[in-house]
């Protein structure tokens, strides 16, 4: 029995069902430099999904690391009922970057618990439970942020703490008004949005969370300017609209800083994790001061925003600036997008290829009935795999290619990846 084997069998012997796990064969990565992972049976890859949008800078980046090694020669763990200066510095230098006026942070350990904490806030702030979520998102896997993901195969459970209304968000290929044009689209979901306030909540609402981009969804782009008109509705009842960068932020999508640009808007609450740590655990919510100072009970985070973690954030965004990886994520993102749309012209089954920097989905369907393929989405998952590229999996039915590589990556090595993946389309589709 290989190593992946034995290892597949204990998984299964003390982990639930619900740990989903890539491939027919599962693999264990074990090391990994740049853009670059090795697994435990040896085997090398390029990584164009860096731990779901977590590696943005590449694995093993010097800078973090000596940063890590620093803190860890001098203190591993203090808990926020000290003070900690890196996490000072790390609020500082994320409340400026947020565009938030007065913006004040407070640091968790993920994204779900960002978002939890948001929620929370806003909810408290406005004394209201009812919550605006959009359909086909996700939030992660807490009670509350289950409570607002609009996805029902993400979704283990009824029960809420919230009473939520979807409404609909920007997936305008499966929208009953996608065949629209841009603005008309966006017009149809605004009367909808007001349609529902009047008929399907009561009183205040408290706030709307969204992702600019969604992620689980399959990489999701309204057009923009979307939000901003649904803010503008928003605005009009006093509710507060929460931007879920947890996979848009820090430059990802190459044009903007944060999703939430796109739209020409401010948001209210901001949550971010991710890519922040670049491997080590961090979240955080960042929002107008008088709604994170509302909270009216003692707040701590035993583990957020610890010294570990925020000395690694500190580095991360660093090297981020530094680099300009904003830019290059602009610049090979459209590269690697330019390929993969000349693909689709040959390879029918690819429907719809979309993305903003380096976050490109890529819907596989039936390309007359557009009934969604999953089962293709898996085949070129594991093709890929042969070829020595890792890719991610998701959307509503699970027929959406997930592509999303560090930051960093290089245009050589976007140029590899490409022809890897287009190896495996081919391949799983016969084209």
């Amino acid at each position: 029995m290989g190593i992946h084997a034995e290892l597949l069998k204990r998984h299964r012997r003390v982990l639930p069902p619900s740990v989903n796990l890539y491939y027919e064969e599962p693999i264990a990565l074990t090391e990994g430099s740049g853009r670059r992972v090795t697994d435990a049976e040896g085997n090398e890859y390029l990584d164009f999904f860096g731990g779901i949008l977590v590696t943005m800078l590449g694995h093993a980046d010097p800078r973090v690391l000596g940063a890590i090694k620093a803190q860890t020669d001098q203190l591993l763990h203090s808990s926020t009922m000290y003070l900690i200066e890196p996490q000072i510095e790390l609020a500082e230098r994320v409340a400026e970057m947020s565009g938030i006026p007065d913006a004040k942070v407070f640091f968790v350990n993920s994204g779900t618990e960002a978002n939890d904490t948001a929620l929370m806030m806003a909810t408290g702030y406005r004394r209201s439970n009812q919550v605006l979520a959009i359909r086909n998102s996700y939030h992660g896997k807490s009670h509350s942020a289950i409570a607002v993901t609009g996805n029902a195969a993400w979704s283990g459970t009824s029960f809420s703490p919230f009473n939520v209304t979807y409404v609909h968000g920007g997936y305008g290929l499966r929208s009953p008004f996608g065949h629209l044009p841009a603005d008309k689209f966006i017009g149809a979901c605004v009367d909808d949005l007001r349609d529902l306030l009047k008929i399907a909540t009561a009183g205040d609402v408290a706030a709307m969370i969204a992702e600019p981009i969604q992620g689980v969804g399959g990489f999701v782009i309204p057009p923009d300017g979307f939000f901003g008109a649904m803010k503008e509705v928003l605005d009009e009842h006093g509710i507060l609209f929460i931007s879920d960068e947890v996979q848009t932020g820090w430059g990802r999508t190459g044009e903007n800083f944060w999703g939430y640009q796109a739209h020409g808007i401010v948001p209210d609450l901001l949550t971010f994790a991710k890519g922040l740590g670049n491997g080590m655990t961090i979240g955080g919510v960042v929002g107008r001061g008088e709604i994170i100072d509302s909270y009216p009970a003692n707040a701590i985070s035993t583990f957020g925003g610890n010294p570990m973690a925020t000395s690694a954030a500190l580095a991360t965004l660093d090297v981020l600036l530094e680099e300009d990886l904003q830019t290059n994520s602009h610049k090979v993102g459209n590269r690697l997008k330019n390929g993969l749309d000349h693909l689709a012209d040959e390879v029918p089954q690819m429907v719809e290829v979309r993305g903003k920097g380096l976050m490109i989905g890529v819907e596989l369907a039936d390309p007359d009935t557009l009934s969604p393929d999953p089962g293709l989405a898996s085949a070129v998952l594991e093709e890929a795999r042969t070829e020595g590229l890792l890719i991610g999996k998701g959307g509503l039915y699970g027929n959406v290619l997930r592509i999303a590589p560090p930051l960093s990556l290089t245009e050589e090595e976007c140029d590899e990846g490409y022809g890897m993946l287009e190896t495996a389309v081919r391949r799983a589709t016969g084209a």
